[in-house]
């Protein structure tokens, strides 16, 4: 099933080249352009993604800022159910400059999480990854660390299709996975995790990254080392570790709407209080097209499977979601989930979660952008878990989000 889910992959972003409707993106995409497309590390949304981003000139410096933060209340239902007010956010800039034939970037990226989200988590029915106070996270997501990102970028052009683009990151995200969801054009207005995070896209903090890759028209080829662990309970510093993981990723981008990627690795224990390594592939399909007054309607279907090393076991997640602005400031969002979840019980299971949810953007200030917004969750559990759980399980988030945006 694997090898034909993979060879979909290949097949169906293959396919799209061909189509009349979406153009394809310019092949002598320069340096600079190709930087500032940039989601985490050196992961790519679609190109026609309308990134939310502050532009600014300091004499031969080129500066991005971008930027958001929810203030959440979730109520979840259920014995294991919790509620909870918490702030999920980020900050990130970048300085772009000439160096040779090519461009030169440095990136930090920081949030306020450790501070924002109380008691190391926020509630979330059936999520598992990382720990607090000693104890793996159950149903519950941990914080980000104060410093997501901390990096730098060359991109070189060779010839007129080609660019060679080197990374290195003390915390950056390697080639492993799709765009990690807080930079997802398709989960922009979904505060919360998604509950195959750590199937997907959990490396996108991780320690001492370094990546080499090559893109030739739409087309684009990496490789990184990078320390497998993920980060500890204290979000304020910074988990160094041996560069003793490794991973590569093929993208194609058959128009400026389309992208697709196929990646895997081998993660050097990877998880504080389990044993062995994961060897973790990935692929996924992402869509975006822009409707109204800049905001764009954005699709990614995702797949991910950890291999434990020690246990010689495979578990599967998947993931449809969805940011659909039906006028200029009405936007419609959901996300469907399949994960095996193996940490919970001492049996593994398959928990089924839908969310449906709708935003108002209320002004634009300046280079503010907010909102108000809603979302509803409901799972579907085997009959063996039902007790611990409820027989219908279901959570409920309302936020205010503010982010940067051009004026």
């Amino acid at each position: 099933m694997k090898g034909r889910f993979v060879f979909a992959v290949i097949l169906c972003a293959s396919s799209l080249r061909g189509q009349e409707v979406d153009k394809a993106p310019e092949p002598e995409l320069s340096p600079a352009m190709y930087l500032m497309s940039l989601g985490s590390g050196t992961s790519l949304n679609p190109l026609a993604w309308p990134m939310p981003m502050l532009m600014q000139r300091k004499g031969s410096w080129s500066l991005d800022y971008m930027g958001e933060a929810f203030l959440v209340d979730t109520q979840q239902s259920g014995p294991r159910g919790g509620d909870k007010l918490y702030s999920t956010n980020w900050g990130m800039a970048s300085a772009q400059h000439s160096l040779g034939q090519g461009k030169l970037m440095f990136d930090a990226m920081l949030s306020l999480e450790p501070a924002t989200v109380t008691n190391r988590s926020y509630p979330l029915l059936f999520q598992t990854g990382e720990s607090a106070y000693g104890r793996p996270l159950m149903d519950a997501q941990h914080p980000h660390d104060f410093v997501m990102a901390l990096g730098a970028h060359y991109v070189l052009p060779l010839g007129e299709y080609a660019l060679l683009h080197f990374y290195y990151a003390g915390i950056g995200d390697p080639a492993l996975g799709p765009v990690a969801f807080p930079h997802r054009a398709s989960a922009s207005e979904l505060p919360q995790a998604t509950l195959g995070h750590h199937w997907e896209d959990s490396t996108h903090i991780a320690a001492n990254v370094a990546t080499v890759g090559v893109k030739y028209r739409w087309i684009r080829l990496e490789a990184s080392g990078f320390h497998g662990a993920e980060p500890n309970e204290n979000r304020w510093n910074i988990d160094w570790g041996p560069m003793d993981s490794y991973s590569g990723r093929l993208s194609v981008f058959p128009s400026k709407n389309w992208m697709a990627q196929i990646s895997a690795g081998r993660l050097t224990k990877p998880e504080a209080l389990e044993p062995g390594d994961v060897v973790r592939t990935t692929a996924s399909i992402h869509y975006t097209r822009v409707r109204f007054n800049g905001e764009a309607w954005s699709t990614s279907f995702i797949w991910g499977r950890n291999h434990k090393i020690a246990t010689k076991s495979d578990t599967d997640a998947w993931l449809l979601e969805t940011v659909f602005p039906t006028t200029g400031k009405d936007i419609l969002t959901g996300r469907f989930e399949v994960v095996d979840k193996d940490e919970l019980f001492p049996e593994a299971f398959r928990v089924k979660a839908i969310t449906g949810g709708y935003t108002r953007d209320l002004s634009t200030r300046s280079n503010l952008e907010t909102g108000i917004g809603a979302n509803v969750t409901g799972y579907a559990i085997p009959a063996a878990i039902q007790p611990a759980y409820g027989g219908h399980p279901w959570g409920v988030s309302v936020y205010f989000r503010v982010r940067l945006k051009r004026s």
